[in-house]
């Protein structure tokens, strides 16, 4: 016998005989179908009994059809209602549609209509539950409120995020590679008016010119080799709702100028097309890199610039706001067990988590993720030790820099002090240039003289 409930459904008509008629056959197709022929009564089991879905006349003597349909929208918004109605009162069965009810049949029908759009009157009300279940899930994942990070700096970031989430102006958030930047994207998201709609990303440093411009503003049959149908591009597959536009500062020129024209009109116009479309995308963009020197190196537009900075959200890197590591540590410990329920790992050793907290986390959150997560793969044991961390975590990477022997020549203390920097940034050369404030060339000659090792230590 089958576990699966049966839909009940309520058939409402002043005339018992056909009520009981259109419940019997509903009750041969597989529904628990209950015949009631008197509105009042149907008003008051509504209001008492569990019903998926109701079919009600509308004229009735008492309680008519439109006075049960709002009544049970007002106990249960989403319980489809069909409503049954003669020849001569059309216009009232479509004032019913206008009120909510989901269809209305004409009489006389057979019960095969009848239970066809009951069918598919079940399964739209199932699709929006799962709908907003499914919203509400991915609303509380990506939370503000569920950013971890007490410190101060994330306090405040939060709070700031929280305050611009029902704007629709674009918002900017710069920070180191693997701090999160696309999970404040999509919490701003996840706490607006946009929510429901799409949230789509872009990686702008993924992808050749040719190849983002079609993605982003989409392209039309044969605008080039390839394009074999029309697709649109992602501004409008946001429309409604958000564009996140990662790395930003990777953007060709030629596209940033295409940019800036959407943000300032609203307009977009596919490759290969002379029509324009509007959109409503709300664009939230992000980059590790220094806008404002990409900008005086002419890498990137002034006016794009201050057409996206409007907010600035600046996510401070790990190693900056120590306080947050063990809640981190924790999260990705448990996130880590939740993928690989084999693992014996279930804790930290003392050991191992001073070594975390002293190391410097050149990669942010990212690389704490990666390092738990090997913990866990890796691990023998209940407690990971130190002896599952990588064999450089944590060794070095609190050291102070020392001044020790003689007097050098500034050109060689230059050259040793980007060979430090490159190494407490993990080797790379481009975030290394960043932060020092110099093109990679003179980087690329630093690095080339010398050849003291000065990993964890400094002139």
């Amino acid at each position: 016998m089958s576990d699966v409930r049966k839909a009940r459904v309520f058939i409402v008509d002043d005339d018992r005989a056909l009520a009981e008629t259109l419940s019997d056959g509903l009750v041969d197709r597989g529904y628990d179908a209950v015949a009631i022929a008197s509105s009042k009564e149907a008003a008051r089991r509504l209001g008492t009994e569990e019903v998926d879905a109701l079919v009600t006349d509308l004229r009735m003597p008492g309680v008519d059809g439109l006075g049960l349909l709002e009544l049970s929208r007002r106990a249960v918004p989403d319980r489809p209602v069909i409503v049954m109605t003669a020849y001569s009162a059309v216009d009232t069965a479509i004032e019913s549609i206008r009120q909510g009810a989901y269809h209305y049949l004409t009489k006389p029908f057979k019960v095969d209509e009848l239970a066809l759009f009951l069918d598919r009157a079940l399964d739209d009300a199932r699709l929006r539950r799962e709908t907003i279940v499914l919203r509400r899930a991915l609303r509380a994942e990506f939370s503000i409120t569920n950013v971890i990070g007490r410190s101060p700096s994330m306090r405040e970031l939060c709070d700031l995020a929280s305050r611009v989430a029902d704007a629709t102006t674009p918002v900017l958030i710069v920070g180191e590679t693997g701090t999160g930047k696309g999970l404040f994207a999509r919490a701003i998201h996840g706490a607006g008016p946009r929510a429901s709609a799409a949230f789509v990303t872009v990686n702008c440093a993924a992808m050749p010119e040719n190849l983002l411009e079609s993605e982003l503003f989409g392209h039309t049959k044969g605008a080039f080799t390839g394009a074999t149908g029309p697709r649109k591009g992602l501004f409008e597959q946001a429309s409604g709702g958000t564009l996140f536009l990662d790395e930003i500062g990777e953007m060709p020129l030629a596209l940033q100028a295409k940019l800036l024209d959407v943000l300032e009109r609203g307009v977009v116009r596919a490759l290969g097309s002379d029509r324009e479309r509007p959109v409503d995308a709300r664009v939230i963009a992000a980059t590790h890199r220094n806008l404002r020197a990409r900008t005086r190196e002419g890498a990137f537009r002034e006016d794009l610039l201050f057409r996206l900075d409007v907010v600035r959200l600046e996510i401070p890197p790990l190693r900056q706001r120590p306080e947050d590591l063990p809640a981190l540590i924790t999260h990705a410990l448990a996130q880590a067990r939740a993928r690989h329920p084999a693992s014996p790992v279930q804790t930290i050793a003392p050991d191992a988590l001073a070594r975390l907290m002293a190391h410097s986390w050149p990669g942010n959150v990212r690389e704490l993720e990666n390092v738990i997560e090997r913990v866990v793969l890796l691990g023998r044991g209940a407690e990971a030790s130190a002896a599952d961390l990588p064999t450089d975590m944590g060794v070095a990477g609190h050291e102070e820099l020392r001044f020790e022997g003689p007097i050098l020549p500034l050109e060689d203390i230059e050259r040793r002090y980007a060979r430090w920097a490159i190494a407490q940034l993990g080797g790379r050369k481009m975030l290394t240039a960043e932060k020092l404030g110099i093109d990679r060339k003179t980087l690329a000659r630093l690095l080339g003289d010398g050849s003291d090792d000065l990993a964890g230590s400094a002139p």
